[in-house]
């Protein structure tokens, strides 16, 4: 009881309310009034997480950072200081590795915070962490779409669908565009607001105050930061599965009726079908998208228009985490499973021991694959 009075003197008696009877250390202690005006009124009531947890975050996010910064500034480099690598659809890799890497740069600030176990760094960090994770994640999302439209033009249209260098930079200057709106709108409190989530360790839009502009914030750039770019990535990689499926079974029913067993010169048993390739190609991209934003797009539609007893500080943690892992899976997926990124990065690295095999395949074996290659390999 003597520490609860202490407690309350420290804190003066604006803070007494937000304390539990029994002395529970709250969220949001220790917070000056102008700090309290940056959170939504659903944390004042929360108790104040373990030190544990912002410990486990802390590391969870020191391996994400090093992870991130390191795969996706490895694909920086090669892919601009290659001229090979330079291709008009892979300056739309280069771009979302730009923001992947931008993605965890903001990281430190969410280290600190766990550290310090709480809001440190006050609302100029939060406001700085909350517009560059905008602009990496909208950014990295609209990326993907870009590429997913890049490859189904490909392979749909292979004499007139190929990129042009100008069309890709069009397509990179469209994205930053469109996702500045969304970005300095909540910035400047025009539409919307940045704020501290979870333990106040890290920052996003407000998707918990409950009025009708923040309402209807949330449900716009939940339909046109999240739905129409899933929809339309699933449609162009369906499109892409469905043609490349067909191109195959045309393939084996000229084969058939020329009684070969195959039209392809090299092809081998233990080779992996062109069809099997795309198809494990789209379904990994499309998951990646919603492993990503799922989870985030979910708690904004609940924290506006659902049940807001949900999402608890340790819940709303979950989207973070998940949203950082897709940034170190991001080069993996897109940029190192590229063969000739691979022979370039083991030139310049060679202690990596990748052993790539140099591209040997003979013109032939070009010509019939060529409508699939591009999506397999960009």
């Amino acid at each position: 009881m003597e520490n609860e009075t202490q407690n309350s003197n420290v804190y003066g008696a604006y803070f007494a309310p937000l304390r539990s009877g029994d002395g529970v250390k709250m969220l949001v202690d220790g917070l000056s009034s102008a700090e309290l005006e940056f959170i939504p009124e659903h944390w004042l009531t929360y108790p104040a997480p373990p030190a544990s947890a912002h410990t486990a975050l802390a590391l969870m996010y020191c391996f994400f950072t090093a992870a991130a910064l390191i795969g996706n500034g490895l694909v920086i480099y090669i892919f601009a200081t290659t001229k090979s690598l330079r291709t008009s659809s892979n300056l739309l890799i280069l771009n979302l590795a730009i923001f992947d890497f931008i993605m965890m740069a903001k990281a430190p600030i969410f280290i600190y915070n766990s550290a310090m176990r709480g809001f440190a760094i006050g609302s100029l960090g939060c406001q700085i962490f909350a517009l560059v994770g905008s602009y990496s994640g909208i950014g990295a999302a609209m990326t993907n779409l870009c590429i997913a439209y890049d490859r189904h033009s490909t392979i749909t249209r292979p004499l007139d669908g190929r990129l042009s260098r100008g069309k890709a930079l069009l397509l990179i200057a469209f994205v930053w565009i469109y996702t500045t709106p969304w970005s300095l709108l909540p910035l400047f409190r025009i539409w919307g607001r940045f704020v501290p989530e979870g333990y106040l360790t890290a920052c996003s839009f407000d998707y918990l105050t409950n009025t009708f502009d923040t309402k209807l914030f949330t449900g716009c750039i939940f339909i046109f930061t999240y739905a129409i770019p899933l929809i339309l990535i699933m449609y162009y990689y369906s499109g892409i599965v469905k043609q490349v499926f067909a191109h195959e079974a045309a393939l084996r029913e000229q084969a058939k009726k020329m009684n070969v067993e195959s039209l392809r010169s090299n092809q081998n048993a233990s080779a992996e079908s062109a069809e099997i390739r795309i198809a494990k190609a789209a379904l990994t991209v499309c998951f990646l998208y919603v492993a990503s934003w799922t989870p985030y797009g979910i708690m904004s539609l609940i924290g506006a228009f659902g049940d807001q007893q949900l999402l608890s500080p340790g819940v709303t943690m979950i989207p973070a985490i998940a949203c950082k892992g897709v940034a170190c899976i991001d080069p993996w997926v897109y940029a190192i499973s590229h063969p000739k990124y691979r022979q370039e990065l083991q030139r310049r690295m060679p202690w990596l021991q990748i052993r790539e095999p140099d591209d040997n395949v003979s013109t032939g074996t070009n010509n019939t694959t060529n409508s699939a290659a591009p999506a397999a390999t960009a």
